[in-house]
């Protein structure tokens, strides 16, 4: 099989671009199509075993697009339109900015791997243009309204949907009036341990943005005056410092070595926000620690209450510090080694496995 790989954009690692590595493991001789893309980060982190091109569409040739591609946004289901796939047997797009809105051949096989529905025109629209600054507020409404059109339309070109958590299929049926076979993202647990010491702090990890609800955390900590170590930066970061207490500590963006050391000796995880999946949760079970998470969104997938960590269903600082009184009090007592055990159950094998049992169970001929 002819096969294409076709991303958003790629301009950072994160847990989009984790899938699409994954997937041209698979796939080596695939071409990958991207709006805009950091060629030289993309062929470090593919390295040699990716033999495929590198192609991009015409908002790769528009002025400052690496640093304001989304500003681009309105003409990219023109752009993805314009791609010439009628070589390939086989299409994967990566579904979270636009991507699934190729044509394809008609006896082409398109899988649509979803990391979520445009948040910034389905269930987040209102809080996007809330922080937006006024150009965007009077443009973007009817910008919006025919992005949704066209979102919903070319969902019809996608054969089979995946989605990587139940929270994306529901988002799924809810937008596009489709089923979606679940197959959760690859996680590298095989990069964490669960031999090291426990410390006695808590561990809040991730973009600092508001949907992610670090505030909560802060808040939470600073009544329960017990430690808590923030790492990442965002837009909040400045208006976190100033509401928290000194056992709040923050250090900003940490490379991996720093992140995997904390995760490994963290007394556990906070995960206030609602997220489609969320990685995280998975490293830090990986790494021995219990996730103490809001129970919305992708930690429904991960998080086992009781078992792996505890959720507490009220988005509030008064639930949370509820939850974490309960670890405090040894309510609950978590074995390292049976979070790790839960954890290995979303390794990166997995899910090549199961993208490779799709793809052959959806080429294989049909016998009459």
């Amino acid at each position: 099989m002819k096969v294409a790989i076709v991303h958003y954009w790629w301009l950072s690692n994160r847990g989009g671009e984790a899938v699409v590595a994954a997937l041209l493991e698979l796939f080596p001789d695939a071409d990958l199509f991207v709006h805009v893309c950091d060629e030289a980060l993309v062929r470090e982190t593919l390295g040699p075993g990716f033999k495929g091109r590198i192609i991009t569409s015409f908002i790769s040739r528009l002025p400052g697009a690496k640093r304001h591609y989304q500003k681009y946004l309105p003409l990219m289901p023109m752009a993805l339109e314009q791609l010439d796939l009628t070589e390939y047997d086989l299409v994967i797009s990566s579904e979270s900015g636009p991507a699934k809105g190729v044509v394809t051949r008609p006896d082409a096989l398109h899988i649509c791997y979803c990391h979520s529905p445009m948040r910034y025109v389905w269930d987040m629209y209102h809080e996007y243009v809330g922080r937006a600054g006024r150009l965007v507020r009077t443009l973007f409404p009817a910008i919006a309204h025919w992005l949704r059109v066209w979102d919903r339309v070319s969902a019809d070109r996608v054969d089979v949907f995946v989605a990587n958590s139940s929270f994306i299929a529901a988002r799924i049926r809810k937008f596009y009036r489709r089923e979606a076979e679940i197959i959760y993202p690859p996680v590298a647990t095989a990069s964490f341990s669960h031999q090291q010491e426990r410390g006695d702090y808590y561990l809040c990890l991730g973009q600092l943005v508001a949907y992610k609800r670090a505030d909560i955390a802060v808040d939470a900590f600073s009544r329960l005056q017990l430690p808590l170590v923030v790492i990442g930066e965002g837009e909040t970061l400045d208006e976190l410092k100033e509401r928290a207490a000194p056992n709040v500590k923050f250090l900003g963006r940490q490379p991996f070595a720093v992140v995997k050391e904390h995760l490994e000796r963290c007394k556990g995880l906070i995960f206030p926000g609602v997220e489609d999946f969320g990685i995280v949760p998975v490293e830090a079970m990986a790494s021995g620690a219990p996730v103490i998470a809001y129970g919305r969104g992708g930690a429904l997938d991960t998080v086992v209450d009781g078992k792996t960590g505890v959720l507490f269903h009220e988005q509030s600082v008064d639930a949370l510090v509820e939850a974490v009184r309960r670890v405090e009090n040894a309510e609950i007592r978590f074995e390292p080694e049976v979070l790790r055990q839960h954890a290995l159950s979303f390794d990166r094998q997995f899910f090549k496995q199961r993208i490779s049992d799709l793809v052959a169970r959806m080429t294989a001929p049909v016998r009459g």
